[in-house]
């Protein structure tokens, strides 16, 4: 054997060997053992990289089956764990040279686009990747940088080529399926026959298969990733690059073979980040981000290290005599740098020519940043010069955009001549590269103004001057970079856009056409960011001049877009409150010279040419008329842009008042008077022109044309203007006439009101003394009368809706405005014709014809009254109607308010139908509008409005009733037939009323069902009953609640849903329980009406408690409910109970007739006929073996729920007075009575058939619990309170068993959350039955009170275990915990209330045994937390005095082991929320309860000590908060409970809070899309709580008055490390105000000269801003406090 294994060698090498035996010998050679060949690893990397090498190289001759085998067993080679363990330990084993060049030439083959590679690619690639990952064999590359770089290239090319054509061929990925297909399939065709016996029992070698497919890639092959390898190629590069000695070599390579591939590369991989390309070929996102993460790395090192920032000067800076800074002479760098990189960015071949111009628009942007990452930093001294360096750098990427600057060419040093206009070949893509450069200076604050005018002539402010001019000459509107890179220069210089300012307003405001959504969010934030900077810079006034001049140049031929949208109008509206009321004035003042000089002459030409036409030819006139039609719409449509503007600016002036200087005054009541005479004019020349109109038109008519030619677009939309009641200049300049007006009254009116100084202009106040009064009321009411029927404006020019709707709205307005006036004035009010004309006028405000047609589809207004349009004006109207309902409600007729309502509803019900439609958060609509009045209360103020609400709601209701089946008509709906459609009020009659209580109760005592409901109208009904919800009850009169609760109580008994045969396989099919719970819930709400007394004069409450139960009773045993949902049914039970309990509370509080009505339902809950059908229901429900037989028991479940319900609200009413408890135990006897054998009935089945139905199972525990609970507290009240020592439970044995079986459930497994409230509410109760039935029996023998005795301790016992098991439960949630602590500590409550000495320390001893922190070590927290949270309870009990005693003697104790909890519990941040926090709440609590018994101040101390250990660093939002408020209220217990111990715990006091304050400046600082949301409002309200703390710190100031200037230190510090949020920093400002209160004038100094540079400039800021708003407040506080 030793011969044969000997020989292997020989035989690889000798000829007569077959090529397939060969590698099959090579294999056995690789995974035997006992192959004893010397360096054997060795001798067979280097005979298959030899041959490999001399098939290539065409000196051996083999099949190429044998060539896939040869790279296959390569690759086997190289990802051997047997060779790679022999590296790690130090075995020399290497790769020739030739095997790397060999791999290099393999992947040239396959990144060529023609060629076919001769090997699968994902075995090279394979080859490849193993290699680089043992840094032994990787030295094939890595030590020749050449090699590195030559295989990154060709990577790098494969990857591109497989991004760019992913989907039309096959990647390369995918290739390894052919290649298996392509590998010899057949066995070796001979072999010796040793070796294949041999070779036969080597199966248990792994590595390598020597099967008879060995030369196939197995199916578990590696098959890498291309982007994998790519990835670990540009890693291992990366390392080679960094440990070259020559930079210039380094940028010689990259930039002559590296760049353009990796910039392509980058670039496919960008663009395509989320193309489905990626996935096809399994191109992970992080991925693609790690591959462009190292070229960044690889072109950022290469191409700008530090070493050659003297060539990047010496390339980059002018000449000496132009600069007078640049590099030394002598640099080592490569020469011109940018010109190679450019260069080669620029050249042809490396990609397709339509990828070109987009890889070097991202690529430049690139570059410029790893520039200014580079040498855009550096000492103070030398910032200046990298600051133009940068700047120089950057003057050198915008051309190479193919974008002509003049006098500003690739070359700085020869300044070229201007050429033709620039085009690039994509103008949005050198956009986005300009805004990002541009972007990035501004960032890197590498323009210095004052530095660049000094020192280098304006250099680069001439540089974007002419980028700038480049912009505008070559505008593109429509592409939203173009604004961007607008406002990145304006943020750079205001001046680099000023000479060219009317050409920007022009182009990107004014007479911007693109409408597109992002290019309108682009051009918004452009002019808001000018309105900003000429804000700053105090030029409003100089703003609006030339945008003025721009508003009035000639107008293109299109129209126009809307000057202000709601963005700009916002913004404007902002800085003219920043500005100075005198530049608003001046602004004001400009904008009515324009229209005086520029607009009015266009206006009047039609009055001037008039002669000229009929001088004039036919032809000529014609020509004349057409000339003046145009100036004139041209003109109008100017005035109405500026009246937009004057408007804005005039209603966002700040109000004069009493403090305004008299000049500010004058100047304003200059302007007024300018703009009423201008209103006038206006109006005057709209009657004028009339009379011209209609020449015009007869002298058209007189002379027809001959052969009319067609009309253009722009021409027929003035003929359809033309044949409307006015032309588009009139209407225009009629909407804008009314704008200023009603503009002008509104300033006139805010002005008169709040400035004394201020004279009104308006004409029904400027009278003449000697006239008389009553000649300014006519005025007052003259104006309204010219209003209401249209005098103000020319007949043929009255405007409607459809035709100018904002003329509409203004007059509406203008109505609006004088009818305030007139009911400001009282002695005008008194006069008899003033209310006929206020009703005139609201009639015309209110207009029910437009009303009604409001409802015709969903609209949507954006509030801005120019964009009133025929499709928004009913929203507007609706909105004005609404909003002015307190003004003119008085002055409505009930007809109007019918209307009104009807409006209102109508709108709510399309709401419900079409709430999926998406709507802006600014925009308003008529439903939303309505809904808003509906949820205000301004609604219920307004009675007859209200009552007009509720009686169409009525009206609805019973039209759907009267509409729905009936088969057997009742009278109610006969009384409902005779109203026919005349019933505006169905209910109005007291017969109707009492018809409808008859039916009620004939319906519940028998059960039949008068209406049949389907499922739309069962909707409908819902849809109105939602709108119901929203009204208030105390609102409604007696008339209107006992109407619409009588209709729904008749829908309630009366009414059931119709059964469909088409929906019977629907799961909601006959599922009516949802509507019946909505229907009790609003009745529940109305007996909660102050009202509700009419409901109780019509019918009893006990009947209505009958009626109500009855009905229900018989529907759930007729089956109505068989296909209710479970959640559905527990909704109605609990809605059922919440009807009687309100309704049987409000019987015993009117006190009237209680007996009766308690007797009433008392009896027919107990009756034997009730009793009999519960009792007998689970029964028949086994018998009968129904399909659901939980339905049978669906009345039983009602009655309990009843039974239940009315007994709580009894007992909760004991105790009133003596004559009311004798009533109310009466029926609690009763009601005990039929409850026992209810319950018994439930809860023991007597058969194995009502055991497979037990109703208990169909019941939720929480049920059971609950009624057995209620049903021994009843029998606990009934017992009479004199006699103790007699008493006894009837069903004392049900009560233990009962008690027992919870014992033994409440811990044992997870139970429902409402389940444990009821168990331990029934755990109080009995307990205190127990205590209670024991008494004091001193006559009966000692032994049977000892037993008893020690049954109580058993079952205290039993309890506290319990309860400690139930707080220690892993099931138990954090939230769980605190939801159950109420009835814990009602349990704690009861059982110490009379407990004795021994059963209380039982207690503390249980408390002593769980504060041990060797459990929480352990990681048993729960147990300790339980002791905790006992503890807590335990001390807001009122104790016994005994035990009050005990507890706090030992309580330094507990202080002290729970303060060694925190700190121990502090060191764990997992356990932050589960067990710290409520720890340190446990702590709070024992220091509030302790208020004034715990004297020793070590404790309160120990507790400050405990809270420095809470974790407040690293946690979630909600974790965060629940830490932060548990500090925090710690902290205001000490402060608020125990003063006393501040005068010497201060500074510990003080470094807590100080963790609270820096933790939340943390957390609160800015974020970006962080700011917002639910997480937010979380520090937002932290921050609130320092607020708080703070303003009671200064309370004490005789505690904190050394401290206060350290706390100001503190803050600020902290302040100078971050950017807060606004709202945040809100809050911490004005806490930080009372602190400064604290300080006194030396503690000022101190900081001015203690403090840091840095944070010195943020205490100026901060004291600045303390002196000038809040000391100034406080001083003027002062002067009025006593």
């Amino acid at each position: 054997m030793a011969a044969i294994y000997s020989g292997i060698h020989l035989k690889l090498k000798s000829p007569q060997t077959l090529w397939e035996d060969k590698l099959k010998l090579a294999r056995f050679a690789w995974i035997s053992s006992q192959c004893l060949l010397p360096n054997k690893e060795q001798v067979l990397l280097d005979w298959c990289t030899h041959a490999l090498t001399g098939w290539y190289n065409q000196k051996v001759e083999f099949s190429h089956h044998v060539l896939e085998g040869l790279w296959c067993y390569l690759d086997d080679l190289v990802h051997s764990r047997k060779l790679h363990s022999l590296l790690k330990q130090g075995k020399s084993i290497s790769l020739r040279h030739s095997m790397a060049q060999l791999l290099l030439d393999r992947l040239q083959e396959c990144a060529c686009v023609d060629s076919k590679p001769s090997v699968c690619v994902s075995t090279m690639l394979s080859v490849c990747q193993g290699i680089l990952s043992s840094p032994v064999l990787s030295s094939v590359f890595t030590t020749k940088y050449e090699l590195m770089v030559d295989l990154l290239a060709k990577v790098c090319f494969l990857a591109c080529r497989e991004l760019q054509q992913p989907l039309l061929t096959e990647p390369l990925m995918s290739e390894s399926a052919t290649c298996q297909d392509q590998v010899v399939t057949e066995c070796l065709q001979t072999c010796p026959a040793a070796s294949l016996e041999t070779l036969d029992k080597t199966t248990n070698h792994p590595e390598l298969d020597t099967d008879t497919s060995s030369f196939k890639p197995k199916e578990n092959r590696h098959s890498p990733n291309l982007f994998e390898v790519l990835l670990q190629v540009s890693s291992c590069y990366l390392s080679v690059q960094r440990q070259q000695a020559n930079s210039n070599r380094v940028f010689t390579m990259v930039t002559n073979h590296l760049m353009q591939p990796l910039v392509l590369l980058r670039h496919l991989l960008t663009s395509g980040e989320l193309a489905p390309s990626h996935t096809h070929l399994r191109l992970r996102q992080q991925l693609g981000k790690d591959i462009r993460a190292k070229i960044d790395s690889i072109l950022h090192l290469a191409l700008f290290p530090s070493e050659h920032m003297a060539s990047y000067k010496e390339e980059l800076f002018p000449c000496k005599e132009d600069s007078g800074k640049h590099g030394p002479v002598g640099t080592k760098g490569p020469m011109k740098p940018v010109s190679a990189i450019l260069s080669k960015l620029s050249a042809e071949g490396y990609c397709e020519l339509s990828l070109r111009y987009s890889v070097k628009s991202n690529t430049l942007s690139l570059l410029f940043k790893f520039f200014l990452e580079s040498y855009g930093t550096g000492r103070e001294g030398i910032v200046e010069e990298q600051r133009m360096l940068c700047f120089y750098f950057l003057i050198r990427l915008v051309p190479a955009l193919d974008l002509n600057l003049n006098g500003h060419s690739a070359s700085p040093a020869k300044v070229e001549e201007a050429t033709s206009p620039c085009s690039p070949q994509s103008w949005s893509l050198a956009l986005l590269a300009v805004e990002s450069l541009l972007s990035q200076a501004l960032s890197a604050d590498i323009y210095n103004v004052a530095a660049d005018r000094i020192r280098y002539g304006e250099v680069q402010l001439n540089f974007y001057r002419a980028l700038a001019q480049m912009l505008f000459n070559q505008a593109q509107a429509s592409i939203p970079a173009w604004y961007r890179c607008l406002k990145v220069l304006l943020s750079l210089n205001h001046l680099i856009l000023e000479p060219d300012l009317d050409q920007l307003l022009s182009t990107a405001w004014v007479n911007s056409e693109c409408m597109e959504a992002r290019v309108q969010r682009a051009r918004q934030i452009m002019v808001c960011s000018l309105l900003q900077t000429y804000t700053k810079l105090r030029q409003l006034p100089r703003f609006f001049s030339e945008l003025l001049s721009v508003i009035c140049q000639p107008a293109l031929d299109e129209l126009r877009p809307p000057l202000l949208s709601e963005v700009v109008s916002t913004s404007l509206r902002t800085c003219l409150l920043d500005a100075p009321p005198t530049q608003c004035l001046e602004i004001s003042k400009l904008v009515l010279e324009s229209i005086r000089k520029l607009i009015f002459p266009d206006l009047l030409k039609q009055e001037r040419e008039a002669e000229k036409m009929e001088i004039d030819g036919h032809d000529k006139a014609e020509k004349r008329e057409d000339k003046v039609d145009h100036d004139k719409e041209d003109a109008s449509l100017k005035l109405f842009s500026l009246s937009q503007l004057l408007h804005a600016v005039l209603f966002s002036l700040k109000s004069l008042d009493n403090t305004s200087p008299v000049p500010l005054v004058r100047q304003s009541q200059l302007l007024m008077k300018e703009m009423q005479q201008l209103v006038k004019e206006l109006l005057e020349l709209l009657s004028t022109g009339k009379k011209v109109v209609k020449t015009k038109i007869s002298s058209v008519q007189k002379t027809p044309r001959k052969g009319k030619k067609t009309l253009n677009p722009r021409e027929s939309e003035k003929a359809e203007s033309e044949s409307k009641p006015g032309a588009l200049w009139e209407q225009k300049t009629q909407e804008a006439a009314l704008l200023l007006r009603y503009t002008w009254v509104e300033v006139d009116t805010c002005f008169d009101i709040h400035c004394s100084k201020y004279t009104s202009l308006d004409s029904s106040q400027i009278v003449a003394a000697h006239e008389a009064e009553d000649q300014a009321n006519a005025s007052v009411l003259s104006h309204i009368q010219s209003l209401v029927s249209g005098d103000i404006l020319p007949a043929h020019l009255y405007p409607s809706p459809s035709w100018s709707p904002m003329s509409c709205l203004l007059l509406k307005l203008l109505t609006l405005q004088q009818v305030k006036k007139v009911l400001l004035d009282s002695s005008l009010r008194s006069e008899s014709s003033t209310t006929a004309q206020l009703h005139r006028a609201v009639d015309f405000i209110l207009a029910k014809s437009e009303l009604e047609g409001s409802l015709e589809g969903e609209r949507e207004w954006d509030r801005q009254i120019d964009s009133a349009s025929a499709s928004s004006y009913p929203v507007a109207h609706w909105y004005l109607v609404t909003t002015s309902l307190p003004l003119i409600a008085p002055y409505l007729s009930e007809e109007d308010m019918g209307c009104i309502a009807n409006v209102l509803v109508s709108s709510l019900l399309s709401q419900q139908t079409d709430r999926g439609k998406d709507q802006p958060p600014s925009c308003l609509t008529v439903s939303l509008i309505s809904s808003q009045l509906l949820q205000s209360p301004i609604l219920a103020e307004l009675p007859s409005l209200f009552s007009a609400t509720v009686s169409s709601l009525t009206q609805r209701i019973y039209s759907v009733l009267v509409e729905a089946h009936a088969p057997k008509v009742c009278p109610t709906l006969l009384k409902f037939q005779e109203k026919g459609t005349d019933s505006s009020q169905p209910l109005s009659t007291l017969k109707t009323k009492e018809t409808i209580v008859e039916d009620i109760l004939a319906s519940s005592k028998s059960g039949e069902v008068f209406v049949f409901l389907t499922h739309t109208q069962t909707n409908e009904l819902l849809n109105l009953l939602q709108i119901l919800t929203n009204l208030n009850p105390d609102a409604m009169s007696s008339e209107d609640l006992s109407s619409i609760f009588l209709l729904l109580f008749f829908t309630l008994t009366s009414t059931s849903r119709l059964s469909d045969p088409v929906a019977t396989d629907h799961p909601d099919s006959g599922d009516d329980a949802a509507f019946l719970v909505k229907v009790l819930r609003i009745l529940t709400c109305f007996q909660e009406g102050r009202n509700f007394q009419g409901v109780l004069k019509l019918i009893h409450g006990g009947s209505l408690l009958q009626a109500a139960t009855s009905s229900l009773l018989w529907h759930s045993s007729s089956g109505r409910f068989g296909a209710t949902r479970c959640s559905d049914w527990l909704d109605l039970i609990k809605a059922v109970q919440d009807f009687i309990r309100t309704l049987v509370q409000l019987i015993i509080n009117r006190n009237s007739s209680v007996r009766l009505n308690l007797d009433q339902f008392a009896s027919f809950l107990t009756t034997k006929e009730i009793t009999n059908r519960q009792v007998a229901a689970p029964s028949s429900a086994a018998v009968v073996g129904k399909p659901y037989p939980g339905a049978s028991i669906l009345p039983v479940h009602l009655l309990l729920a009843s039974l239940t319900s009315f007994s709580q609200a009894m007992t909760s009413n004991l105790g009133r007075n003596k004559l009311m408890d004798q009533t109310l135990t009466q029926m609690l006897t009763r009601t005990t009575a039929s409850l026992g054998p209810a319950v018994e009935s439930v809860l023991k089945p007597q058969s194995t058939c009502e055991a497979a139905i037990q109703p208990a199972s169909i019941f939720s525990q929480a049920f059971v619990v609950d009624t057995v609970t209620v049903m021994l507290h009843c029998e606990l009240s009934s017992l009479p309170m004199e006699v103790e020592n007699k008493l006894t439970l009837h069903h004392r044995t049900l009560y233990q068993g009962f008690c027992q079986q919870i014992l033994r459930e409440l811990s044992s497994a997870p139970r429902p959350m409402d389940f444990l409230m009821s168990s331990l509410s029934f755990l109080s109760t009995f307990y205190k039955a127990v205590q209670r039935t024991r008494g004091d029996r001193e006559t009966e023998e000692r032994a049977e009170e000892e037993k008893e005795g020690r049954e109580l301790d058993d079952l205290y016992v039993q309890i506290l275990q319990n309860v400690h098991r139930l707080l220690t439960a892993s099931w138990l949630s954090t939230d769980d915990v605190g939801e159950v602590e109420s009835a814990v500590q009602d349990l704690l409550r009861h059982l110490v209330e009379k407990s004795s000495t021994g059963q209380f320390n039982l207690l503390l001893l249980m408390i002593r045994e769980g504060l041990d922190v060797c459990k929480l070590r352990t990681g048993n927290y729960r147990e300790v937390l339980s002791a905790v949270t006992i503890t807590k309870l335990l001390s807001c009990c009122q104790l016994p005095e005994a035990c009050s005693k005990a507890l706090w003697l030992i309580a330094p104790q507990i202080i002290s082991a729970i303060v060694f909890l925190v700190r121990s519990a502090g060191q764990d941040i997992s356990l932050t929320l589960p067990f710290t926090v409520p720890t340190v709440m446990s702590l709070t609590s024992l220091l509030r309860q302790g208020e004034g018994i715990i004297v020793n101040p070590h404790h309160v101390v120990s507790v400050l000590g405990a809270l420095q250990a809470v974790p407040l660093d690293r946690l979630s939002p909600h974790v965060y908060q629940s830490a932060f408020l548990a500090v925090h209220e710690a902290l205001f217990a000490i402060v608020q409970c125990h003063p006393q111990v501040m005068l010497n715990a201060a500074p510990s006091f003080l470094n807590v809070f100080y963790r609270l304050v820096a933790s939340i400046m943390q957390e609160g600082r800015q974020r970006g899309d962080g700011d917002t949301g639910t997480d937010s409002d979380v520090y937002l309200q932290c921050s609130r709580l320092i607020e708080r703390m703070y303003s009671h710190i200064a309370a004490m100031a005789e505690s904190f008055t050394s401290q206060s200037v350290f706390m100001v230190a503190q803050y600020v510090t902290e302040l100078q490390k971050v950017t807060l949020r606004p709202d945040v920093k809100l809050h911490l400002t004005e806490g930080i105000y009372r602190i400064l209160d604290l300080c006194m004038e030396q503690d000022i100094k101190f900081l001015m000269a203690g403090l840091p540079t840095g944070v010195r400039e943020v205490f100026n800021e901060l004291y600045g801003s303390y002196t000038h708003y809040h000391k100034a407040q406080r001083q003027g506080e002062e002067k009025y406090t006593v």
